[in-house]
């Protein structure tokens, strides 16, 4: 699969932009077990124009990370524009447009999946800044609205028209959020379409081997896209390579392997972030790294509040310590489970 002059390779896997979750230690850890791409956390053009420093900081990439793309978000064409011009010194290898975020306060004032309510519009910005910009621009998106304006196979033909690079479609209407199942037909009727010459990136509901496997075989996707399924679990992708390539599945981490890619992340958002920052936004992944070892709460309240980084280390090389022979093969984080 090649998104304008990127060879992803075959079948490739790709991290979904998270706010919140994708910043770069955890971009660090899922390309070391295999993503073959990766993006930012979504930025808003608003911010990005205005020179906001949350926005400004999301815009850092490294060299390690390539190919990764900066996703933005916004209601307006000329904010968006702006933004993508701005994002583009920033030295990505891709601009991708967010179409697909259904949040409410962002999808309410039309930008992210509220911009599905208007095409015309969606498609405009789109081709505006295809012609403003030099790197490959991609769109990921959802089926439609609601039950009602299912028409991704319409605004997929329009954006293709408008010049994008590669599609990523998620299998849900915004009105869903992330209610009940992901449905891959419209996804797969998108990528069967004659009319289609770009690649189709596939997401939703990828949560193992198994069913990566099954939508690469029932869809004919070019690639897939996994969210949720990383957070506490980033060796997704390796599972998911491995059984692609033997048809075995994958064991689960040992205790010390955890212990071990915990420390490094920690190190890495630590540098990424600063003592301060790094402690506090490691918090939310320590949790589900060792979620499932029993009479783990104690050890759980002391990694999400301890502040000093070396009795956090230490507290992880305790973790090893005390857990290190239990048998984690039945150990596999749940996706996560909140709008993001």
């Amino acid at each position: 699969m090649r998104i304008a002059d990127i060879d992803l390779g075959d079948k490739p896997l790709f991290l979904a932009p998270m706010e919140d979750v994708t910043d770069p230690s955890f971009r660090y850890v899922c390309k070391r077990f295999g993503a073959d791409m990766v993006y930012t956390e979504f930025i808003s053009s608003d911010g990005l124009i205005r020179d906001a420093a949350k926005s400004v900081a999301k815009l850092r990439t490294y060299d390690y990370e390539r190919p990764v793309g900066i996703q933005l978000y916004g209601n307006e064409i000329e904010p968006m524009v702006e933004a993508a011009r701005v994002a583009e010194a920033a030295r990505p290898d891709l601009i991708d447009i967010n179409f697909g975020c259904p949040v409410r306060k962002i999808a309410a004032r039309g930008a992210g999946s509220g911009m599905m309510r208007d095409v015309p519009k969606m498609v405009e910005m789109t081709r505006r800044i295809v012609e403003a910009v030099r790197l490959p621009v991609t769109v990921k998106t959802r089926l439609g609205w609601d039950e009602d304006s299912k028409n991704i196979v319409e605004i997929a033909e329009r954006l293709q028209d408008a010049g994008i690079a590669a599609l990523t479609i998620h299998g849900r209407t915004r009105a869903q959020l992330y209610r009940g199942e992901a449905d891959w037909t419209l996804i797969g009727e998108v990528k069967r379409n004659p009319r289609m010459h770009i690649p189709i990136i596939g997401n939703g509901d990828i949560d193992s081997a198994e069913k990566a496997a099954a939508a690469f075989e029932r869809y004919d996707i070019d690639g897939i896209m996994i969210g949720r399924a990383t957070y506490g679990r980033p060796w997704i992708f390796k599972e998911i390579r491995h059984f692609l390539k033997t048809g075995e599945q994958l064991k689960q981490p040992s205790v010390h392997e955890r212990v071990e890619l915990a420390k490094l992340h920690f190190a890495k958002s630590l540098e990424f972030k600063g003592d301060k920052v790094g402690v506090l936004e490691m918090r939310r992944h320590f949790s589900c790294y060792f979620k499932g070892l029993p009479d783990f709460k104690p050890t759980r309240l002391k990694l999400v509040t301890l502040n000093d980084p070396a009795e956090i280390v230490a507290t992880l090389d305790y973790v090893a310590e005390r857990w290190g022979d239990f048998d984690t093969s039945e150990i596999v984080p749940q996706p996560l489970s909140h709008d993001v």
